[in-house]
């Protein structure tokens, strides 16, 4: 199948603004940012499912609800405003109000994102002292000021064709750990210079989430904040997208690859992960089911343990997929590492234990299942579990 879209070196599209700075919620790093589109943006987005959901996710839900448009978002890393009552309410708006000025925009064009520590105040006089220093500029440093833990950033960009115009979609997120969405567990953006309503923005998002960000897990944690934006502000020229637009399909494809790229960088890089891990299911009762499947597996810790350790205890696979609810031929599993024959017919494989642990020294343990019991597929990305996963959260309030 040809590919509809190029990737490209990470730009901004058309009419979108950005910026980071250093404000002074963290030691050195940058911590606040904001992107902008030069007007009025359809708008979406998906959040956190915690019930102790946090004050700027609120705030933005609220926001982009009322209309589906946005022109700018206000972020900052270090604290996340999360668990803080009435005032952390009062701040995240003061946040908004404060951007919104800077700007020149009404209020309820703006949104608010923020990551980082549970239960301590906005320090707002640095929240404000780092708003004035933001500037509208064509640099990616909000790409840096949105980490927490992350080891880098995480950006992609595309470009497509629609309705014989050039559209670029770019995004970049922050996940390392507490990841384990549904909707959850990190923030993400993207930005792009197509024509599209709201409203089916929004439809799209919430779809193709469903099959990227909630099929990744690192540590089975759900946060307080997280969600992903999108903002298309149709700088691009094309005719507004629709369902039944000839290029509909190939806008979903760019759109669904950005969000799938931008969810494996995120499982890529948790917190002390030394391997991604990538399993995909077919044969399944459903897609329902095959997403289940592979998503446990990703998440079972003692998957993890043992794929840090570089053992191919395969039982530990088995056990993940038994503790689903999903229907299974208990007499046809098979699995296979990095291409090579792990289970077969639910048993083992009589490949050499040897070649098994030499796999699982690569970077990059692609695990593929097959049930034998339908057409569904799925598809889930993880990491391994180490030492520094337990170093990293002992000792991440002091």
């Amino acid at each position: 199948m040809e590919t509809k879209y190029t990737e490209i070196p990470f730009t901004w599209p058309q009419g979108f603004k950005a910026d980071g700075v250093h404000a002074g919620l963290r030691k050195a790093k940058l911590d606040m940012g904001w992107l902008y589109s030069a007007q009025p943006a359809a708008a979406a987005g998906v959040y956190t499912t915690n019930q102790f959901q946090a004050a700027p996710t609120k705030l933005t839900k609220k926001t982009i609800n009322q209309q589906h448009q946005l022109q700018a978002i206000v972020l900052n890393s270090a604290n996340a405003n999360s668990c803080t009552g009435a005032q952390g309410e009062q701040d995240a708006a003061q946040m908004q109000q404060l951007a919104a000025i800077k700007l020149g925009l009404n209020a309820d064009l703006v949104g608010v994102a923020s990551t980082g520590i549970i239960g301590e105040l906005l320090p707002m006089d640095v929240i404000a002292a780092g708003i004035e220093q933001l500037q509208l500029t064509d640099n990616t440093k909000v790409t840096e000021a949105v980490l927490t833990t992350d080891t880098h950033a995480k950006t992609v960009a595309v470009t497509c064709q629609i309705d014989g115009k050039t559209v670029t979609l770019s995004g970049f997120c922050k996940g390392s750990g507490m990841i384990h969405p549904n909707m959850a567990t990190m923030l993400g953006f993207v930005t792009t210079d197509a024509a599209i309503d709201g409203m089916l923005l929004q439809q799209l998002l919430s779809q193709a989430t469903d099959t990227t960000f909630n099929q990744i897990t690192v540590d089975g944690d759900t946060s307080t904040n997280d969600m992903v934006t999108v903002l298309a502000n149709g700088a691009a020229g094309n005719t507004p997208l629709t369902t039944a637009s000839t290029d509909y399909e190939t806008f979903v494809a760019a759109f669904t690859y950005v969000l799938g790229e931008l969810a494996k960088k995120i499982a890529a890089d948790g917190e002390g992960a030394t391997k991604l891990v990538a399993v995909t299911v077919a044969g399944a009762w459903s897609d329902f089911e095959g997403q289940q499947v592979a998503k446990a597996i990703v998440g079972s810790n003692l998957v993890k343990a043992a794929i840090y350790g570089e053992d191919p205890n395969w039982g530990r696979i088995m056990v993940a997929i038994g503790q689903t609810d999903a229907h299974l031929d208990l007499t046809a599993v098979d699995v296979t590492l990095n291409e090579l024959p792990l289970i077969q017919n639910s048993q083992a494989a009589t490949t050499e234990v040897s070649k098994l642990t030499a796999a699982l020294a690569e970077k990059v343990i692609n695990v593929a299942v097959e049930l034998h019991n339908g057409t569904g597929q799925g598809q889930a990305w993880g990491c391994d579990l180490t030492y520094d996963y337990v170093k990293i959260n002992a000792t991440y309030h002091s």
